[in-house]
């Protein structure tokens, strides 16, 4: 997909965070946008900055208060998108994630309900409600694009993050079938792998469902400060949506944070080495690791010889005030600690 002046886009998440940014930047490109997001507050700041942002009409964006979790509410939103800018989305975006992080082996039904629904079933829903209208509206004769927004996550096990990695893995896999078959109706599919977002999810807690708040994880206003410092070092997310439309315009599939392709490759080669490993007898993993970390405590000596400081951890540090995040709640006697 190339052209995107006078089309139609819809964002999941689109009120905050990686969504905004891409809202923001489709619009700027010509494009009516609608976005989804559960918090109406939000809705209503977001489409202020992307009129703000891109110079468009108010009348050029479609904000809609949509539990994407809830088929009935998502195909509604659909059919409101097909009533307002008169057809789908010709661009169909799902950023809309959640995560909270912990030992896996802590987790709860409700920790995977939440953010395996959000971050995984919300996709699904919506690739089914949509793509059929994509494809009866503008198959083999106008441009149209799926694009979803997973993970870096996606690609590696996370021993805190049980419940995200695997519902991202899930997307990044589904998003290849997906391009396999959009091919002939004369369309893409990209999956979207970033790492680090300036975003407000670190306080996705917050809005967690009432009815799924039983978790086996530490939360707290101290890990929420602590994540939202993290996510503070993050990737802008105007400029990740700048690199994913160069993906999108150049039928990518698979689409990395990084303005220069030739460097994915080495970032999967990485990923993929990791994955390899697991292929390996224990001993043979661990001879890995001690390997690695020598390395590591050479190179930082060297550093310190030439009286270099050793690099920050990227927002990790626990800022005054906060609390380490992705601890076991403390009454679960069964969490080695």
């Amino acid at each position: 997909m190339k052209n995107f002046a006078g089309k139609i886009c819809f964002v999941t998440g689109g009120a905050s965070g990686a969504g905004l940014g891409q809202a923001k930047l489709f619009s700027k490109s010509g494009m009516k946008v609608a976005i989804a997001d559960v918090r109406q507050d939000a809705l209503d700041n977001a489409v202020k900055e992307i009129v703000a942002f891109s110079g468009c009409a108010e009348s050029d964006v479609l904000a809609l208060k949509v539990d994407l979790t809830n088929r009935e509410e998502y195909t509604a939103a659909a059919d409101k998108v097909e009533e307002v800018f008169g057809g789908p989305p010709h661009l169909l975006i799902q950023t809309a994630g959640v995560n909270s992080f912990g030992p896996v082996e802590a987790s709860t039904f409700d920790d995977f309900d939440w953010v395996v629904g959000v971050c995984f079933d919300h996709v699904v829903n919506g690739l089914l409600i949509f793509v059929p209208r994509m494809i009866k509206a503008y198959a083999n004769k106008e441009e149209f694009h799926v694009a979803t927004t997973a993970s870096m996550g996606g690609f590696m096990a996370g021993s805190g993050t049980g419940p995200y990695s695997a519902a991202k893995a899930g997307v990044i896999n589904l998003m290849y079938s997906y391009a396999e078959t959009l091919v002939k109706y004369g369309a893409g599919a990209t999956v979207l792998c970033p790492g680090n977002i300036n975003s407000n999810i670190g306080n996705a807690e917050k809005f967690r469902p009432a009815h799924l708040k039983n978790t086996g994880y530490h939360v707290s206003e101290g890990t929420m400060k602590h994540l939202s410092s993290v996510h503070a070092t993050g990737i802008d997310p105007v400029e990740l949506a700048e690199i994913l439309k160069e993906a999108i315009e150049n039928e990518r599939i698979i689409c990395l944070p990084d303005h220069n392709p030739e460097n994915w490759k080495n970032q999967l080669r990485g990923l993929n080495e990791t994955i390899e490993n697991y292929t390996l007898t224990k001993a043979e993993r661990d001879a890995i690791a001690a390997e690695r970390m020598k390395a590591m405590m050479e190179m930082m000596a060297k550093m310190k010889e030439e009286g270099h400081e050793a690099p920050p951890m990227m927002g990790w540090e626990v800022p005054e005030g906060a609390e380490p995040f992705g601890q076991a709640r403390k009454d679960l006697d069964w969490i080695k600690r």
